[in-house]
């Protein structure tokens, strides 16, 4: 494709990801890459907003409680536990999606620690969290929501024991890709009421028709929804025509992706 493009400048993509689209040979031609990740990243930050609040507020469960008991339900005396106010959140990885979250949840009374490989102590401060290992992040948090980027060395970086060590009562969000976590150690985790889910996304991507995921009531299971979807994917559109002005006008792009970056982004 390359060889029939040899006027090709740069690749400007409308999505996340480039990996399945753009190889090492690109940089090698003196290509430039672009990607719409950042403006991706937004709706899936804010889903998992959303999702961490509602988990601290206990909101499926009292749900599930009223719909069934059609009667009043003493919050006070019945979920003494429920509420955001010093909840603790672990993020699993310091992606732009991971920062964003982290950004996010700046206004609110949550401690938050962070586990990323990639990360130090100073840039743990800037980012305002607690930089702990993966086994005190996945024993120490009410609420760990995953945003590491798919690898062979982060596939199932979340497995059983990580899974059993997850606390009491405590909720597992995944917005990032299905194959961080042993999803078969998943699903025999949550089917003992244990803990709870959010999950947008499985391995694989479509759980078989008799996956117990979407029989437990303690699982939110949804089909890839948190990424740029809807009217969401005009701020995707507007960001790429940003990027192909700016490259022809001799500007460098505001979202360039390198080829070193390969081996470790999303």
């Amino acid at each position: 494709m390359l060889d029939a493009a040899p006027k090709l400048a740069a690749i400007v993509h409308t999505g996340g990801s480039v990996k399945s689209h753009v190889t090492a040979e690109c940089w090698e031609r003196g290509l430039v890459v672009s990607t719409a990740a950042a403006a991706n990243a937004l709706p899936v930050a804010e889903y998992t907003l959303a999702s961490i609040i509602l988990a601290a507020k206990g909101a499926r469960a009292v749900e599930r409680e009223y719909r069934a008991r059609r009667a009043r339900v003493d919050l006070l005396v019945e979920h003494p536990q429920i509420g955001s106010y010093r909840r603790t959140v672990g993020v699993v990885g310091a992606s732009r999606i991971g920062r964003r979250v982290i950004e996010l949840l700046r206004p609110f009374d949550f401690d938050v620690s962070l586990y990323d490989p990639y990360v130090d102590a100073a840039d743990a401060r800037q980012l305002g969290v607690r930089l702990v290992g993966l086994p005190d992040l996945l024993r120490g948090n009410d609420i760990v929501t995953l945003h590491a980027p798919s690898l062979p060395s982060t596939r199932h970086m979340i497995d059983r024991a990580g899974l059993a060590s997850l606390r009491d009562g405590a909720t597992l969000i995944n917005t990032a890709r299905g194959a961080l976590v042993d999803q078969a150690a998943l699903e025999a985790e949550l089917s003992t009421g244990r803990i709870d889910a959010v999950i947008d996304v499985t391995d694989p991507e479509v759980p078989p028709p008799d996956s117990i995921l979407y029989r437990l009531p303690n699982v939110v299971l949804t089909p890839h929804l948190a990424g740029a979807l809807g009217n969401e994917l005009h701020r995707l559109a507007t960001c790429t025509v940003d990027e192909i002005a700016r490259f022809v006008s001799g500007k460098p792009f505001a979202h360039p992706v390198t080829a070193s970056e390969l081996s470790y982004i999303a």
